[in-house]
């Protein structure tokens, strides 16, 4: 394998990973649970979703940086 068939494939596996960690985030919208307070409840930070998060934010990094040396030519 080349250097540029390595790059390539961790592109496409960082953006099908970054597709699925996307959806699994929960949302951080109200909706209608915020008309009577009630989505106050329930906004405790968990340790889960710090995770997920930074796991999502080194994913995204590594898709540009492979992105940037594929798109330059630098491979």
């Amino acid at each position: 394998m080349t250097t540029i068939q390595l790059v390539q494939i961790a592109w496409v596996v960082s953006a099908v990973s970054l597709i699925v960690l996307v959806l699994l985030h929960s949302p951080k919208g109200d909706g209608i649970g915020g008309i009577g307070g009630q989505a106050q409840l329930f906004t405790s930070a968990k340790s889960a979703e710090t995770t997920l998060n930074r796991i999502t934010w080194t994913l995204t990094i590594i898709f540009m940086g492979c992105t940037l040396l594929l798109s330059a030519g630098w491979v």
